[in-house]
């Protein structure tokens, strides 16, 4: 590892591989660039001195805001033109803590520099912490979640087994109707929807299903027998929605349309083939349905100024 003064050295989390940590590098102790170095924090404007470990790589700002007002040129650094590096799959969007923040933030009224002041951190860092993929300390989370008037468990999604929709409402909320087309869109996102439909015994249920959209039919695997079963040959509706706890807005999508069993043998191996997942429940569900929407609608919800 070298560095320069003035670039950044970003401290991963070991978990999400998004950025935890940044700061500028201020102090160099050898003259090749090799560690340790003087960072001073994004977080707290504080200046350690800082041997980086195996999470931590260096952004070189400086370099890459030179070479783009040059333009590109022969010899030009490789390492100063690669990007930053993007978050490992598997992560569990970490720019929900930022946008969290910004959303309490708004709620309150309070701007980015007075939220930093109150935190006793950089605006430049909160900035960088609502607009980026990043995974704070848990030592900044507090500090924030006490200029906001809240907790660090809520900035990170505490709760996230309660149900949907226990946030604060929008000052100025919008609802709106969604074309077919737009239906069309949110619905092929595919995932997990809510079939009403009569039970074997005649009640009304609702249950949960894995989906997907194939030749515009949603289609969802069961076993005979079961409640979702009992959706074929009869007129049923189907669910879908997304809630934003962070920013208090959402859309649903419902349509309606007959249910059929799906026999033919090649079109349930085109439906196995086509399958984003299957379905979480598990066992065996060889029974494939299918529903051909005659009627979508839907609604979102967002600020009145969108």
């Amino acid at each position: 590892m070298r560095a320069h003064l003035g670039d950044r050295l970003v401290i991963e989390s070991p978990a999400t591989g998004a950025a935890r940590r940044d700061g500028e590098i201020v102090g160099l102790h050898h003259e090749d660039g090799t560690p340790p170095y003087d960072v001073r924090w994004s977080d707290t404007d504080d200046v350690t001195l800082v041997f980086p470990g195996p999470d931590a790589h260096i952004r070189r700002m400086q370099h890459e805001r030179s070479e783009s007002s040059r333009g590109s040129q022969p010899g030009a650094s490789e390492a100063a033109a690669t990007p930053p590096a993007a978050p490992r799959s598997g992560t569990a969007d970490p720019g929900d803590i930022g946008r969290r923040v910004a959303a309490e933030r708004r709620r309150l009224g309070i701007s980015r520099e007075e939220t930093a002041r109150r935190a006793r951190m950089s605006a430049n860092y909160l900035a960088y912490l609502e607009e980026r993929p990043a995974d704070p300390t848990l030592a900044t989370l507090v500090r924030l979640a006490d200029a906001l008037g809240t907790t660090a468990a809520a900035l990170r999604g505490g709760g996230i087994d309660l149900p949907p929709g226990r946030g604060h409402a929008l000052l100025h909320p919008q609802l709106r109707d969604l074309g077919p087309e737009e239906c069309r869109v949110l619905l092929s996102t595919h995932g997990v929807g809510r079939l009403a439909v009569s039970a074997p015994d005649g009640r009304p249920a609702v249950v949960p299903v894995n989906y997907d959209v194939v030749d515009e039919a949603i289609v969802f695997q069961t076993a005979p027998g079961s409640v979702t079963a009992a959706a074929a040959g009869k007129e049923v509706a189907f669910e879908v929605d997304h809630v934003d706890d962070a920013l208090s807005q959402g859309w649903s999508v419902l349509a309606v349309g007959p249910a059929s069993t799906v026999t033919d043998p090649d079109a349930v191996r085109e439906l196995v083939r086509h399958a984003h997942t299957t379905p979480w429940a598990g066992g065996e569900r060889a029974m494939w349905v299918s529903i051909r929407p005659t009627s979508l609608t839907g609604r979102r919800i967002t600020p009145a100024d969108q």
